[in-house]
């Protein structure tokens, strides 16, 4: 298989597997309407890496670190709002307090 990357496919099948482990995650916080075992600094940390990973991955033109960390932003991002709304740390329609 001449021109075929391997490198890049394994960064995109890395990339895919780490990204959907926060499915899950998502999906039981939703769903339970309850994220009181979340940690909202380490999700906050996380979140703030994420993004420059995915900064990273544009600047060097890497399709398996940025497309893995655009999808682990959304991922991480929405627990981080359910996090959020669900403690009632910002409760939906009042605003930031």
């Amino acid at each position: 298989m001449d021109g075929f990357d391997w490198i890049e496919a394994i960064g995109t099948l890395a990339g895919l597997q780490t990204t959907l482990a926060f499915l899950p995650q998502v999906l039981k916080v939703w769903r339970s309407k309850s994220a009181h075992d979340i940690s909202l600094a380490t999700f906050s940390i996380f979140t703030s890496g994420v993004i420059f990973w995915l900064v990273y991955g544009i600047l060097i033109n890497s399709f398996s670190i940025t497309a893995a960390n655009a999808v682990t932003l959304v991922l991480a991002s929405t627990i981080v709002g359910m996090k959020l709304v669900y403690d009632k740390r910002f409760p939906v329609g009042q605003g930031i307090k």
